[in-house]
């Protein structure tokens, strides 16, 4: 996967950079509602961002060749082998952008106010749709209407807020360029603000960085390499619920920092907005298309090709599986689904709850030697009927390995608190690591908030599986049967605090003890009103 910018923003140019951001998107606020604006402003920092990464390309490619005074579109003018150049771009960055397509185009026409500016834009989409990556990422930009009466109620109003909106964003972006990567960050943080600004609906597809960084330390951690901790190398990772693909791009992340590497990341979306936002934010942040596939598709059904055609005896496997789908879905499994090889052996979730239908694709598709770190309600720790068979046998069976239950508050789309199933195939321990967690998080304005020290700490207990009072334990499995397989973590992680022990008769001897000292002093005081000639009490 390719390399960024060792140049990175310091703290406080990234919050003026985002603030920057935050203020281009005040331009369509009072039109349109937070989902709405929300598409604009991130379709056109991914267009902005692989034009410059070509134009980029380009110009390291032909260096003297092409000045820079001179721009791409007079050298495609004078350029007989345009074909035979575009063919080596393609081999060097996967794709090409035209320069009648680019961003500086359009630009251009924006800084000029050109009524043909909105055409011209809607062309651009196209071409990146149906040409650039040789039609792989068609209905990229579908979630963006241009013809929309939000921009304006006609064709000139609309044309003229785009040339300002255009405008304005690369004025206030041309500050930071020079800085280093910024849009992958830039990305993150305006899917984060409209997740905030626009509560349950835009929280489904985002997972807090502070909760996707638990799940990818866990998945990519290596118990067997004492000196880093860490994997060098993960062939495949999984999210098949992977909403704009925050909690991929983490593992990615997490594996990079360490100096490792991983080879493919695979991710499975159902709503179309969102399987858009997720593949955007993949070559946002440098993965090039070859590094990465994001199906748009039903998890539940498994539509997915590459899934569903596997063998069922022998599925295509991961070695990571990720993933915090949609909480105690309603869905509708029918009389065929008991037969499903994700389910046969294990039972069918009920349809007031697709919890553990989530939870047994994912672990279904995961390697055996590999990790699978998934968000869940509580309610899948304790709820009785056809959810307690499939929680005994994942017991049973040894496939659970850790439950790490999470503060409240912590996301947008609810407030109630969470946790985390860590599950293994092949494991070595019998018996489950409970980690209460639900004390630790610092106090936020909308949000509850977990900091660094708390996701080290929960991290290094499951790196280790040490038993910390009031925190953690590691509960035998006989003990769990015992307890009807209920994993409800309070059972075996309380917080209650003990009362102190009274000791009556130490109490006893000290209340005599001020009732003496109350008398001497009520003597003392009847002396003095007696001495005065007044009535003594």
């Amino acid at each position: 996967m390719e390399k960024t910018s060792t140049t990175q923003l310091t703290k406080q140019e990234k919050e003026q950079l985002f603030r920057a951001l935050w203020s281009v998107a005040d331009i369509l606020r009072g039109a349109m509602t937070a989902d709405n604006f929300r598409d604009y402003m991130l379709s056109l920092l991914f267009y902005r961002y692989i034009s410059a990464r070509y134009e980029k390309a380009v110009r390291m490619e032909l260096g003297s060749d092409l000045p820079a005074e001179q721009s791409l579109l007079d050298w495609y003018k004078n350029e007989p082998d345009v074909e035979d150049f575009e063919n080596m771009m393609v081999q060097s960055i996967h794709y090409v952008i035209k320069p009648q397509y680019l961003w500086s185009s359009i630009c251009e026409q924006a800084r000029k106010q050109s009524g043909n500016l909105l055409s011209d834009l809607k062309d651009s989409f196209r071409h990146i749709e149906e040409e650039s990556f040789k039609g792989t990422f068609k209905g990229l930009f579908s979630e963006i209407n241009l013809d929309s009466e939000k921009l304006g109620k006609d064709y000139a109003e609309r044309n003229k807020m785009m040339c300002r909106i255009i405008s304005v964003l690369e004025e206030k972006l041309a500050e930071f360029d020079q800085k280093g990567d910024i849009l992958g960050d830039a990305y993150e943080y305006l899917i984060g603000q409209f997740a905030a600004g626009s509560g349950k609906k835009a929280g489904e597809f985002y997972t807090p960085q502070q909760v996707s960084t638990i799940l990818s330390r866990i998945v990519t951690l290596d118990t067997q390499d004492p000196l880093t901790g860490r994997k060098k190398e993960l062939l495949s990772v999984l999210d098949f619920a992977c909403g704009s693909g925050s909690l991929l791009l983490n593992v990615v992340k997490q594996m990079k920092e360490n100096g490792g590497k991983i080879r493919t990341v695979k991710g499975q979306e159902k709503e179309i907005t969102t399987f858009n936002l997720a593949r955007m934010n993949m070559l946002l942040h440098g993965l090039h298309d070859s590094e990465f596939e994001i199906f748009h598709g039903d998890t539940l059904t498994n539509d997915w090709p590459l899934l569903k055609d596997s063998n069922p005896v022998k599925p295509v496997t991961f070695d990571a599986v990720v993933a915090n789908p949609p909480f105690s879905l309603k869905w509708e499994p029918d009389d065929e689904t008991s037969n499903d090889p994700r389910f046969k052996n294990y039972g069918v979730a009920p349809k007031s709850a697709a919890d553990f239908a989530f939870l047994l694709h994912g672990f279904h598709y995961l390697g055996d030697g590999g990790t699978m770190a998934i968000i869940l309600p509580h309610g899948v720790l304790f709820r009785g009927g056809a959810e307690a068979k499939i929680r005994e046998k994942l017991i049973c069976d040894d496939n659970i390995d850790c439950i790490i239950g999470l503060p409240s508050n912590l996301f947008y789309s609810t407030g109630i608190p969470v946790c985390i199933i860590v599950l293994k195939k092949c494991r070595k321990s019998r018996d489950v690591l409970f980690i209460n967690a639900a004390e630790c998080y610092e106090k936020g304005k909308k949000q509850n908030v977990l900091t660094d020290k708390h996701i080290d700490d929960i991290v290094e207990t499951y790196r280790t599986r040490a038993e910390k009072d009031r925190y953690s334990r590691r509960v035998s499995l006989k003990e769990i049967a015992a307890n009807d397989y209920n994993l409800n973590i309070t059972r075996y992680v309380s917080l209650a605090q003990e009362e102190e022990q009274v000791d009556l008769a130490a109490n006893h001897a000290k209340l005599v003890g001020l009732e003496n000292e109350a008398k001497v002093a009520k003597d003392k005081l009847n002396g003095f009103l007696k001495e005065l000639g007044l009535e003594t009490v």
